[in-house]
């Protein structure tokens, strides 16, 4: 049996409150190496809630997240924001990149937090990074010198940056047009193939569900479906 590298077991997020409000409820969930997994649902289904919750951003009211079969209830906030560091790499709809930094300094943020390499090792990885995303004629630009479909390319590639086992991406191409939309696709698809990272995107793309692996559907805060399909390599 393959490893488990995320599990939800019994995961509830509640908002407290008055009226308290439910984000996500009883959610279990494992997601495994080499997966591309898909989450949708309707607009307050606890998409988003899940994905925070899976990524250690959140912590849920009941229940537990496991990170390689350790769970995460119990951690302090700097060995969650550790196991974030090495474990997890984030791609959001918004690139959250700080304008006032170059694009190898954006991608170079995760790596210097972990401290693992030196100065030089952690530009010529994070020049590395760009290049293979099509950007090596842009590093040194800032944030607002580049497209939006850039601005998403060099996200991934700071997602990247500590090559995590797993990438959860919150709506990556929910801001993009089309034909940035499919570059930013091709680049998870290919992350998935050919690198065999896992990649867990929430979308509101039925259409771009479809193209993933797996598909799990939730409504009102539970997991509803949950269905693997054989993907077909192009020819």
């Amino acid at each position: 049996m393959s490893e488990t590298l995320i599990e939800a077991r019994n995961v509830s997020r509640m908002l407290p409150g008055i009226v308290p409000v439910t984000l996500v409820q009883h959610i279990d969930l494992a997601i495994g190496p080499h997966e591309f997994v898909a989450v949708t649902g309707p607009s307050g289904s606890g998409k988003s809630s899940l994905m925070y919750l899976l990524g250690l951003l959140d912590l849920p009211t009941d229940g537990d997240v496991f990170i390689r079969g350790v769970s995460t209830s119990h951690m302090s906030e700097a060995d969650r924001a550790r196991v974030r560091l090495v474990e997890l790499g984030f791609v959001f709809q918004f690139h959250f990149l700080l304008a006032e930094f170059t694009l190898t300094d954006n991608v170079a943020m995760p790596m210097r937090a972990l401290g693992q390499l030196s100065a030089r090792q952690i530009r010529e990885r994070a020049e590395a990074l760009l290049d293979s995303l099509g950007l090596a004629d842009h590093r040194h630009k800032r944030p607002d010198q580049i497209s939006g479909g850039q601005r998403q390319r060099v996200a991934v590639a700071r997602a990247l940056a500590n090559e995590p086992a797993v990438i959860l991406a919150d709506e990556p191409t929910g801001n993009l047009d089309t034909k940035s939309s499919d570059q930013v696709f091709a680049i998870l698809r290919d992350l998935v193939d050919e690198h065999g990272t896992t990649v867990v995107a929430v979308t509101h793309s039925e259409e771009l569900a479809s193209r993933m692996d797996r598909h799990v559907h939730l409504v009102d805060g539970r997991i509803v479906s949950d269905n693997a399909r054989t993907r077909i390599p192009a020819s």
